[in-house]
């Protein structure tokens, strides 16, 4: 949303500021210029990217402008789902722990909540972990060592899309200079014609390298950042599931296992013991926290 605002603010800002100035609009509209620089950036992606990436690009791009997932209540609901597993396996024991990671659609506590259920990646991520500690034989500092190379590995991949829209954007200034130097060329061929005409093409010139360096600095530029730091809060809330988890495989208590998760989260988004407490107690959990603190 604060993307979408951004937006604005910057064509605002660049709008209202030439028609301050009592710029003629109609100059801008360049469609020419446009083509040539937007043309040869997507031409550059092309060339530099596979489809994967480009697609990843697109999804990166809308992601921003729909907003970051990782709330202080996505967190909290992510932190009761914990909860609830690990209560349940430790009154069940670990085979009820199977069932509901062999088929996680079909689970009884993920069920309950879909927005976890939508990360695929984050599903995949818990569930391959605790069907290993299921199996048995495998210390709980492999599954940790697991988790992380799980990490980085997704951390870099998501990072491709990211440095591909960061070249392209630090490209188009390059790009408006190769379109306002066909535009000169352009006005040198008309130099005996009128000064009207010539003014005109020296302007649309102009357009091109104005075009560029907006394009770059106002939109992709920002664009790439925000994935930058959307990537870097789904590597967070990451980090998140995989102290949770490797805590209750080391054999801590669910909440403390629980509160170990909490202390992973950034400090803006993290909430209060208090805070996680009222929402487990509240969500229908059971007292379980509190039990667990006592036993």
């Amino acid at each position: 949303m604060f993307a979408i605002i951004g937006i604005i603010v910057v064509l605002g800002a660049v709008v209202g500021g030439y028609l301050m100035e009592h710029g003629q609009l109609m100059v801008l509209m360049q469609p020419a210029e446009l083509l040539i620089i937007g043309g040869a950036g997507l031409g550059t992606l092309l060339i530099a990217n596979p489809l994967s990436t480009l697609i990843a690009i697109v999804k990166g791009i809308l992601g921003v402008l729909k907003g970051s997932p990782y709330t202080k209540a996505s967190y909290i609901d992510t932190l009761k789902m914990l909860n609830e597993l690990f209560m349940q396996a430790r009154k069940q024991g670990m085979v009820k722990m199977e069932e509901d990671v062999e088929e996680p659609s079909k689970s009884a506590v993920f069920s309950k909540y879909p927005k976890f259920l939508a990360n695929h990646h984050a599903v995949h991520f818990i569930c391959d972990t605790i069907r290993m500690s299921i199996s048995g034989g495998v210390p709980a500092f492999d599954l940790d060592q697991m988790m992380e190379m799980d990490m980085e590995v997704h951390h870099h991949e998501a990072s491709g899309p990211i440095n591909a829209l960061s070249t392209v954007a630090d490209a188009l200034p390059g790009l408006g200079i190769v379109a306002a130097v066909l535009g000169v060329v352009i006005t040198m061929g008309a130099l005996g014609g009128p000064p009207e005409e010539i003014g005109h093409k020296v302007a649309a010139a102009l357009v091109g390298t104005f075009l560029g360096i907006l394009l770059c600095y106002g939109f992709l530029g920002p664009l790439a950042l925000n994935m930058t730091k959307m990537n870097d809060a789904e590597l967070d809330y990451l980090r998140c599931l995989r102290s949770g988890v490797i805590g209750f495989v080391k054999g801590s208590a669910p909440v403390l296992a629980v509160e170990f998760a909490r202390r992973s989260i950034p400090g803006e988004l993290r909430p209060t013991f208090k805070e996680l407490e009222a929402a487990v107690r509240g969500g229908g959990a059971t007292a379980a926290p509190t039990e667990a603190r006592v036993a």
